[in-house]
């Protein structure tokens, strides 16, 4: 299944390699792979016998299952790419952002796929704005992309034909990159025949989202549950949404919304009707399922509620 064309794939992460890996089953199967630099993963990944352990991106790890060749340059802007010869560069959350001589490299321009029906939720963390936002769907975007992040006009367009209200970002994330790769496998053959005309996008209906950082997962108890309940969702597994007690983390990890009206204080931890863990909050109450202690591995709450009973009516 070798295509004409010499197509180059950037990517990093998981979302990027679900993209790689059903691209590379097609005839549109990348000559090339650019990714970031391995990196250290996890509390105990840094050090072993003196040696910095390093972990390949998941691009990475699938390039190399269909052998292809991988590129993993420190600086672009030193980087020789245009010996590449490429015809078509295909962007899936790469990490970092292409300079203009490097966009011009490709005769057919270089395509990303954006998990957010653009113009909305332009920049680096759209699924989690839509988690965050409550939002009932979201979709994918293919671009033309230009200097500016998320800016290029629009190639193709689909929506994901399923509610999102319930979904975790590991799951949400999957299930975007699946619908974006078949997507993009779709529009190929169109787009490098020259039958699609980029739609350029409303600028006046544009939204960005922002960096999330690990303070934003710092539970406020006076948030009503529904939007500590999104925050849970939209920041699994990284940075977690966590409270303090006895000074320490304790990140909850499952929680599901429980109605009730009380004139319990915001972070009082309580007993439901029927025995379940439950913090108050501005509204209605969250019913913990699963708690990591800091230090500690994740575990049921009914068990941390046997090394820790005295939990039960503190204010966190």
């Amino acid at each position: 299944m070798n295509s004409q064309y010499k197509i180059i794939f950037w990517g990093t992460p998981e979302f990027g390699a679900i993209v790689l890996d059903l691209l590379s089953q097609t005839q549109f199967k990348p000559t090339c792979v650019v990714t970031e630099s391995d990196k250290p993963v996890g509390r105990h990944a840094y050090r072993q016998a003196g040696k910095q352990i390093l972990t390949a991106p998941p691009v990475k790890e699938s390039a190399l299952k269909y052998g292809i060749p991988v590129l993993q340059p420190e600086n672009l802007a030193t980087y020789q790419l245009t010996n590449l010869q490429a015809d078509l560069f295909i962007v899936a959350a790469y990490g970092k952002i292409l300079p203009k001589e490097i966009l011009d490299i490709p005769k057919y321009g270089c395509l990303n796929i954006h998990p957010s029906l653009l113009p909305l939720y332009r920049g680096a963390t759209p699924i989690q704005a839509a988690i965050l936002n409550g939002d009932k769907t979201t979709g994918v975007s293919i671009i033309l992309m230009d200097e500016k992040m998320d800016h290029g006009p629009i190639v193709a367009q689909q929506q994901l034909e399923l509610p999102i209200t319930d979904y975790q970002l590991p799951k949400l994330s999957k299930e975007l990159a699946e619908l974006g790769a078949k997507l993009l496998i779709e529009t190929l053959p169109k787009w490098l025949a020259g039958e699609i005309k980029p739609s350029t996008q409303d600028e006046t209906k544009v939204t960005f989202t922002r960096q999330i950082k690990k303070e934003d997962g710092l539970i406020d108890w006076s948030f009503p549950a529904e939007k500590i309940e999104k925050m849970l969702r939209a920041y699994y597994p990284w940075p977690g949404i966590f409270t303090n007690f006895d000074n320490k983390k304790l990140k909850i990890i499952k929680a599901e919304i429980l109605e009730i009206q009380d004139n319990k204080k915001p972070g009082t931890v309580f007993f439901t009707e029927n025995k379940q863990l439950a913090i108050m909050c501005g509204k209605n109450a969250l019913i913990l399922k699963e708690i990591q202690p800091e230090g500690k591995k994740a575990m049921a709450a009914g068990n941390f509620l046997n090394g820790y009973p005295k939990i039960i009516n503190a204010i966190l």
